[in-house]
């Protein structure tokens, strides 16, 4: 009677059984990566949504998103470019890219994200052909990494409607509180700029008590001030500020000139 309890044959059913294990785990990951891609697609999406207070349980996102717009502009020159192909933009492949990206000095710096790419995609929703609200993503970083999220404006450019993250590494119970409900809620009507239309939206030290602040994240000052220069920094003109002005310009001609922008 032959022995089958050989090293030889062990090691063959071992490596057999993990061959054959890998096999199954990439062609699930395979026949998932779509389901998965359209997953993350329709979260982003949600966020967005929600951002600008668009939420609505009677209408599904696939719906709601109807009305939102993407578009690719220059960050550098405020203007839309059309030259990008916007189904494939990544943010994060252009931030990469050192001929599609600007390195930021420590001046410039304040949310820590080391590179500016050039190109960023911005979102605005329509009502009956009109902008009622720009969504612009950013990002900045916290305590223990860069919180991602969207910022929503009102069409004066000025107001805030929402702030939304969809990505952040903060403590829960402490920094993880920007996905609080209650706290999020405190960003509408807030003002991102001043009178002289410098940043002016912050989170405070404590309970805010003006119209440009929050309150503070209760133990986490650290992931507070991370969120004021996160927006600051992309409500200045090395970020959106450029963008916001111009934006702003159009429509007022439109108005002045009794027309209407393009969608």
């Amino acid at each position: 009677m032959k022995n089958n309890d050989t090293i030889s044959k062990t090691l063959i059913v071992a490596v057999s059984l993990c061959l054959f294990c890998s096999a199954v785990i990439s062609f699930t990951a395979v026949n998932l990566k779509d389901i998965q891609e359209a997953n993350v697609r329709l979260d982003q999406q949600k966020k967005i949504l929600a951002s600008a207070n668009l939420l609505d349980d009677k209408k599904s996102v696939e719906e709601l998103f109807l009305n939102i717009e993407s578009k690719i502009i220059d960050l550098r020159t405020g203007e839309y470019d059309l030259s990008i192909d916007i189904s494939s933009f990544k943010e994060s492949d252009f931030a990469r890219d050192a001929n599609t990206s600007i390195v930021l000095s420590s001046e410039q710096d304040i949310a820590t994200i080391k590179r500016r790419e050039n190109y960023q995609k911005v979102y605005l929703h329509y009502e009956e052909d009109e902008i009622s609200a720009v969504i612009l993503p950013v990002r900045g970083y916290g305590l223990w990494g860069t919180l991602y999220g969207f910022l929503a404006l009102e069409p004066d450019f000025k107001t805030i409607v929402g702030l939304e993250f969809y990505q952040h590494k903060e403590t829960p119970g402490l920094g993880g509180e920007v996905d609080n409900p209650r706290w999020k809620a405190m960003w509408d009507g807030k003002k991102l700029y001043d009178a002289e239309h410098e940043p002016a939206a912050e989170v405070a030290k404590g309970p805010g008590d003006n119209e440009y602040e929050v309150d503070g994240l209760s133990g986490a000052t650290i992931t507070s001030r991370g969120v004021t220069n996160l927006i600051r920094y992309w409500a200045s003109d090395d970020g959106y500020g450029t963008y916001l002005g111009k934006l702003k310009e159009e429509i007022n001609d439109d108005k002045s000139s009794g027309t209407e922008g393009d969608k």
